[in-house]
Formats: C-alpha cells, sequence, structure tokens
C-alpha cells in the first residue's frame, strides 16, 4: 500500500437482493480442509527482543487450505451491521458496482483523491457479493495521498476515518531526499445515515487534523491511521457501549532510527483510545480518552490530555498497521500486527491475544514474511466459530510483486493482491501437536 500503488436498508432492491440473514449461517459451515493447499501450521519465529510472554490458551495459528479469490482493491476493514451485512472501505484498484461494471480508485493521491466505500453481502466468506456503493473525494492537501483507515457502522451510522501519507514534496534525511510513504495524520471521520449512499464530510482537514498532529516532513505522529475494535455486530461485545480505537505510531526522538520508520505499514509503538460513538462526538477530539499507560496498582489510566498518551505497545522498530477483534467464544482480544518496514519488500505479521483490551498482551504467533507481502491484516468477527477456534484472516498481498528483481510469492498460496479471506485455526496445545504431527 505504498501511496502510488494500484495498490440497509441500502437500496437492497437494487442490488437484487432480499430477505437477508441477520446472523451469520457460514461460521458452523463445514469446509474441507486442504480443498486449496496442505494445512500446515506457520511457524512461530519471534525476534530475540520480542517482549512478549508466549500465550498459554492460544498457542499457534495454523492455515486450513481454505481460501478466498476476489480479485478486487485492498484496504478491506470489514463493519458488521445490525442488517447483518459487513461494510468496508476500499481503495487503490476497483471494484463491482451492482449493473456489473467496475468502480476505480485513483489511488488517493493528491487533491482530487478518492477513497471507495462497499457492501459485502452473505454469509459464506467464499461466497460473498461484493458490491460498490461509489467514491468519496477528499483532498489530500498539504500531504500527497489520502487512504481509508478507520471504519465502524453502528445504530445506523457508519463511521469512515481516512488518513494521509507524505508531504506533498521530498522527506530529508541526512543530507539526502526521498519522495517517502510517511505517515501523516488522521483527518477525521466522514458519517453516512443511510449506509452509504450520501455522506456528511468531517470538518476536518489534513492540514488541521482531529488530533492536531503532523506528519510533514517526516515528524511523527501517534493517532495516524487507527482502526476500530471489532466488537461483533452492531458494536454487541462493547464492554461499556464505547468505540474503541488501536492505532500506529512513533516516538520523538526515536531510540533506535531508521529511514522511513513511520510509515503506513511501520513504525514502532501501539495506541489505544476510546469515545462514545455518535456524529456529534466521532469529530470532536475533546469526547476521546487516551490510553496513559498503568497506576502502581497496574490498572489502566485513562485521560482527555492528549499529551499524556502512553503507548499500549512499545517495540521499536516491530510494531505497524494494528487491528484488534474481540473473540466472544473465547473471551480473547486478538491483535494483528505488521511491519512491512521498508514497506515494498517481504512483510513480518504477529498475533497477540489479552484478556483486556489494555493488556497484557501475550503472543501467538510470529508470522516472518508472511504473504509474503500481506498487510492489512484483520480477523471480522462474523466469521468466527460457536467455539473462537476457527476464524478467516483478511488482509491484501503482494502489491509490489517485483521488489529490486525479488519476486513475492504466495506464503500461503492465495495471498494475492485484493481481498483475502484464509481459514485460520486457532490452536491449543492439544490441536497444535496434531498439526504437528500431520505427515
Amino acid at each position: 500500500m505504498k501511496f502510488t500503488r494500484k495498490k440497509l436498508s441500502l437500496c437492497l432492491s437494487l442490488l437484487g437482493v432480499s430477505g437477508l440473514a441477520c446472523n451469520s449461517t457460514a461460521v458452523g459451515a463445514s469446509y474441507q480442509e486442504g480443498r486449496d493447499f496442505k494445512p500446515f501450521l506457520w511457524p512461530s519465529q519471534p525476534p530475540a527482543d520480542c517482549p512478549f510472554e508466549p500465550s498459554k490458551d492460544i498457542v499457534g495459528v495454523a492455515f486450513t487450505g481454505v481460501h478466498s479469490d476476489y480479485h478486487v482493491a485492498d484496504t478491506w476493514y470489514p463493519s458488521w451491521a445490525s442488517d447483518g451485512n459487513l461494510y468496508s472501505p476500499w481503495t487503490d484498484g476497483s471494484a463491482p458496482r451492482a449493473d456489473g461494471t467496475r468502480e476505480n480508485s485513483n489511488s488517493g493521491v493528491g487533491p482530487d483523491a478518492t477513497t471507495g466505500q462497499a457492501v459485502l453481502i452473505g454469509d459464506d466468506p467464499l461466497n460473498l457479493k461484493i458490491v460498490s456503493l461509489g467514491l468519496f473525494k477528499g483532498d489530500a492537501s498539504p500531504y500527497r495521498g489520502r487512504y481509508p483507515c478507520g471504519s465502524l457502522v453502528h445504530n445506523g451510522v457508519w463511521y469512515y476515518g481516512t488518513y494521509c501519507l507524505a508531504p506533498d514534496g521530498l522527506v530529508r534525511y541526512g543530507d539526502q531526499a526521498f519522495n517517502w510513504p510517511w505517515l501523516g495524520p488522521c483527518v477525521g471521520f466522514r458519517t453516512s445515515t443511510d449506509f452509504g449512499k450520501t455522506w456528511t464530510d468531517t470538518p476536518h482537514t489534513p492540514a488541521k487534523p482531529l488530533f492536531g498532529e503532523t506528519g510533514m516532513w517526516g515528524y511523527p505522529v501517534k493517532i495516524g491511521s487507527p482502526h476500530f475494535v471489532d466488537f461483533g455486530r452492531n458494536m454487541e461485545h462493547s464492554p461499556d457501549g464505547k468505540a474503541y480505537l488501536v492505532a500506529h505510531g512513533a516516538p520523538a526522538p526515536d531510540p533506535k532510527p531508521r529511514f522511513g520508520n513511520l510509515s503506513w505499514i511501520s513504525g514502532d509503538q501501539i495506541y489505544l483510545l476510546r469515545v462514545t460513538p455518535s456524529i456529534e462526538n466521532i469529530n470532536d477530539a475533546s469526547k476521546y480518552e487516551f490510553f496513559a499507560g498503568r497506576d502502581g496498582e497496574g490498572r489502566p489510566i485513562w485521560t482527555r490530555d492528549f499529551a499524556k498518551i502512553r503507548p499500549l505497545i512499545d517495540w521499536n522498530n516491530n510494531c505497524g498497521c494494528v487491528t484488534v477483534t474481540y473473540n466472544a467464544p473465547l473471551k480473547r482480544y486478538l491483535m494483528c500486527v505488521t511491519d512491512g518496514w521498508p514497506t515494498c519488500a517481504k512483510m513480518n505479521s504477529y498475533i497477540l491475544e489479552a484478556n483486556e483490551v489494555t493488556g497484557p498482551w501475550r503472543l501467538v504467533t510470529y508470522m516472518k514474511d508472511f504473504g509474503e507481502q500481506g498487510y492489512f491484516l484483520n480477523i471480522p468477527t462474523k466469521f468466527i466459530s460457536p467455539d473462537g477456534r476457527t476464524a478467516w484472516l483478511c488482509y491484501s498481498g503482494n502489491f509490489a510483486k517485483d521488489w529490486r528483481g525479488e519476486v513475492m510469492q504466495e506464503k500461503p498460496p492465495g495471498s494475492h493482491y485484493g481481498l483475502v479471506l484464509q481459514q485460520i485455526r486457532l490452536l491449543d496445545d492439544t490441536t497444535r501437536r496434531k498439526y504437528l504431527e500431520q505427515p
């Protein structure tokens, strides 16, 4: 996802859809293991400085050999609405319209930057009807690119965030200057009350964003590309009725600097914030609370003072794009993090679990070279099985297939550019041994 990449009641009658179920039936469906490739346990290979204790309850991730084949755009973050549908942003590519033609985005670049929105209809992750709901124009100036981030549909309101990449010019590093997809700020959230047919734009601009941060000339932000925690259909499992968001950022000064460290897919830290979702609150920074560390007894501290924000996770040069899902059957939060530095090569992703969204977080698996260039990982709650052990990993893959002569492989198979859904199993000790023992 570099910034130049190719990278409802919703008038359902126009889509030829009626009688949509409000509950997923596919989560209990049976898919034959090995349909597309031989099932395998992904080997966990964390770096030596990994700060997380290993999980004792979810001890590995197996890929069952079953995956989707949706050749569309990227940047899919599905939100499960009360009408039973999934609603998602998308950009950098194309998505099908209701009439069978294709909608094309313009890569989110410049004053005419556009971002798309779509509905994903159906209960079978392998047979979803994807319908583009159009494009929305949003000037990226004074940055070069503008892209989708946090997306939530709650009580009939769709909240759709965008963020910026790179100044409209060069990033300077010592005596050199580069065009680089440096992470800019979260601009704010546009809203829709008719499932994406019409929109009210955010009152904020890239120059005056929601949280007042700037990414100009490589200055690091903390809330650049936030994503809503997935609490299930219509946010039904929120612990307090609030919407929570996670975002990746970096400190200043950086204790271990690397060129282009904070990008759309790389950084140093993960941050947590929350807000009571409403049209009035979503673009008002004073309505947000920020995780500010822990008190002397280990309890989480929340503050409305942005200057007091503290990282939820601090792993320098090993953080990046982040999402969190609440797995209700297991009563566990699952966090997906990708460190994709330097943004066009192979990417490393890891999955963490915790009892509370504030942690402590434990390592499930560290997937070196996942994809081999897999990004925007998330686990949609709609497709989590009743026992919580089977789920579908959503991501996009391999937008830069040939990086300096190194051709990216589909690892696991099916990791192509577009919307990828891979069936996975979250293993306990017993099931992990079975995967290890299989020939």
